[in-house]
């Protein structure tokens, strides 16, 4: 049946009216946009973490979270992204959109990875915000077991290489490293076993899967509290504020290590605009001076060390160049 000329100009009056409403809702969407375009943050903010729950960065990322949402007016979502000794995560942060809304919390493993051909990615591709942490690494064991000191473990670690087992946050992490330098300055040699995070790697260290773990002194606070684990001693220069009578290495066996552990930190993709990042920055450091946080860093012995985006990204920059020459020395480069 043909169309009576009413009715094509009816089905033409149709299609303009669409078409105009599609360019209406398009302008809205846009002036929209152009409303919002100074008022970040206007939703979420995924603040990823790259290895397991109950892990130090864990604990700092979760309390910072909650201390710095409330100067955005915008939660800040915690998301564990774990494989890979943090590689996993760290990708994941550098590839995200350069928008402000992923924040990611980067730690030591940035700086070493690379150098053992395990982290395509370094620093700069991320654009720092805030350091939060630093922590030296604390070689601890159950309380149940036969060395009270590391003078005595050393001696049983030379006495039957291979035999210790010592657990880390992966292959690369920061506590690998902590445990090769030790193996390095003492001539003892270690098996050593990965897993995805501290963590992970003390819960084994309590189930007896392996023998000691070198990781930072709030990862273990717990568990020495309750006389689970016992720290023998500290890699660093000097004692841990949370554990002032457990020595240093040099201290308790004479071997001369200077500090190894983490420190941990907040960037955004490097192209993220600067005007954003200086926003989640602002947040953050308020965060850090929140005193529930402070109290929450306290009762895990986490060491607080705030340092602003210049000089985080100065840290992030000599910390590449240590790894840089210390992955070499200890045979462990794959690069």
């Amino acid at each position: 049946m043909k169309n009576k000329p009413w009715q094509k100009y009816v089905l033409v009056a149709a299609g303009v009216a669409f078409l105009s409403a599609l360019s209406i809702s398009e302008y809205v969407d846009q002036h929209a946009l152009r409303d919002h375009s100074g008022a970040f943050p206007v939703k979420p903010i995924t603040l990823v973490v790259p290895y397991a729950a109950g892990g130090g960065t864990d604990i700092t990322a979760r309390a910072l979270a909650k201390a710095s949402e409330k100067h955005l007016g915008q939660p800040i979502i915690v998301v564990n992204r774990t494989g890979g000794g943090g590689s996993v995560g760290l990708m994941e942060g550098a590839e995200a959109q350069a928008d402000g809304y992923t924040v990611t919390y980067l730690v030591a493993e940035l700086t070493t990875l690379p150098h053992l051909g395990l982290l395509p990615l370094t620093y700069e591709r991320f654009k720092p915000l805030v350091q939060t942490n630093m922590d030296p690494s604390a070689i601890t064991v159950r309380a149940d077991a036969p060395w009270t000191t590391a003078e005595a473990f050393l001696e049983d670690a030379h006495a039957h290489p291979g035999k210790l087992k010592m657990g880390n946050a992966g292959t690369g992490s920061i506590w690998h490293l902590a445990a090769a330098m030790l193996e390095q300055k003492s001539g003892v040699r270690f098996t050593h076993i990965p897993y995805e995070g501290a963590g992970p790697a003390v819960s084994a260290l309590m189930s007896g899967f392996v023998d000691a773990v070198p990781v930072s002194p709030a990862e273990v606070k717990k568990y020495v509290d309750q006389g689970k684990l016992r720290i023998l001693a500290i890699q660093a220069d000097t004692v841990s504020e949370a554990f002032p009578s457990v020595p240093t290495l040099q201290q308790s066996t004479g071997l001369s290590v200077h500090f190894i552990g983490t420190w941990r930190g907040l960037a955004v993709p490097r192209d993220t605009p600067d005007e954003i990042a200086q926003t989640l920055a602002d947040a953050l450091i308020k965060g850090t001076k929140d005193e529930e946080f402070r109290e929450e860093m306290r009762k895990h012995g986490l060491g607080l060390r705030v340092k602003d985006a210049e000089a985080f990204a100065r840290q992030l920059k000599e910390s590449h160049e240590t790894f840089a020459r210390l992955i070499p020395e200890l045979g462990l480069s794959r690069k």
